[in-house]
């Protein structure tokens, strides 16, 4: 009984204690763990370094080491929904660098542009609009916007250069021979803004007669004479010894100068001058009249003038004679066209027949 128990005590003393050199068996259900069993060894994807650099550069793969690990519970859920969210904010917004290079804009491939260039529409200058009657300077303005370049010519026959194109305006309107540049081109018949156009491009301008106005009052004659565009419209009194007003719309005109007909080459320095009357007063039947002229000596007074004259030795009746002679109460002229052809000018003050409306600046010679 003794050897038996003997041999019992060695053979346990022989046996290795439990869990070594044999695979580890786990605790059973509801025991803790066996406080001698050693620890599983650790591989090296298993190191914490590593499992985090995985977590960062490759969040998958990093996220199923962290869970082979040794790490606790808790330090794998916080490891996962890191890993998670950092691997999803790539695919929730679009990155810089992106929306920066859809701003830019994008380079044009020269090879594929000059390979297939689009063409760009030439307008033909038969489909320009038409300018006719507009202001030059306005006119080419408005036909550089369309597409069209503008040359201008002097559509009278007189062939003027056109200094300033503000002072013309367009009356016909041709495709030139030539383009400027690139640009189909327009060519401007034009004459000066107060001119009327030609019938045709390159013939005289038919300047205006001068309308009767004589009649009128002054404001419906200037309202006549406006469309001729002259230098000036100047009032005067038909009666010499009637002043005028600072307002005349409303006297009649009784004579004017240039004549009624006659016609007006250059308005832009011609002035018209318009004699006038008062409302309710006849017209004279010549310029230069007196409304109320001076009574007439009685006779009376001419006796007792001659009486006197005689005795003084006939040194008067050699006057009256000369005052006579001299006719320039007798002789009228109504113009300076009748002062021409009578041969009288020019006409001096003092002279047989002068006047003020045939001396128009009034330097004391008049029909110049």
């Amino acid at each position: 009984m003794s050897a038996q128990l003997h041999v019992a005590q060695e053979h346990t003393m022989s046996m290795p204690p439990p869990g070594y050199g044999s695979p580890q068996q786990p605790p059973p259900y509801g025991h803790p763990p066996n406080p001698y069993s050693p620890a599983p060894a650790r591989r090296w994807w298993h190191h914490p370094a590593l499992v985090i650099a995985a977590l960062v550069v490759f969040p998958p793969g990093g996220i199923a080491l962290a869970w082979t690990s040794r790490w606790g519970k808790g330090q794998k859920i916080v490891a996962t929904v890191l890993a998670g969210l950092w691997f999803l904010v790539p695919f929730l917004s679009d990155p810089p660098e992106k929306a920066e290079a859809d701003a830019k804009p994008k380079p044009v491939d020269s090879r594929s542009a000059s390979a297939s260039p689009t063409p760009t529409p030439t307008p033909s200058p038969s489909e320009a609009p038409n300018y006719v009657g507009q202001n030059l300077k306005q006119a080419k303005a408005a036909a550089y916007k369309v597409g069209y370049a503008a040359v201008s010519h002097d559509a009278s026959d007189a062939d003027a250069g056109q200094g300033d194109d503000d002072n013309w305006k367009v009356c016909f309107q041709t495709p030139a021979g030539k383009k400027a540049g690139t640009m189909p081109t327009l060519d401007f018949g034009v004459v000066r803004t107060e001119d009327p156009c030609p019938t045709k491009d390159g013939e005289p301008i038919p300047y205006p007669n001068m309308p009767k106005v004589a009649g009128q009052t002054f404001a419906t004659a200037s309202d006549t004479l406006k469309p001729l565009h002259l230098r000036r419209i100047e009032t005067q009194s038909a009666y010499t010894d009637v002043s005028l007003p600072a307002s005349v719309d409303d006297w009649t005109v009784c004579f004017q100068e240039p004549e009624a007909g006659e016609r007006v080459q250059h308005p832009k320095t011609t002035t018209a001058y318009l004699k006038v009357t008062a409302p309710g007063t006849k017209c004279p039947s010549t310029p230069d009249t007196e409304l109320h002229p001076k009574p007439a000596p009685s006779p009376d007074e001419d006796d007792s003038y001659t009486s006197d004259d005689s005795s003084s030795g006939g040194s008067s009746s050699g006057s009256s004679s000369s005052t006579g002679g001299g006719g320039s109460a007798s002789v009228y002229y109504k113009n300076c066209t009748a002062v021409r052809a009578a041969g009288a000018a020019p006409i001096h003050r003092g002279d047989p027949g002068y006047a003020r409306h045939l001396d128009r600046d009034g330097d004391g010679v008049g029909c110049e």
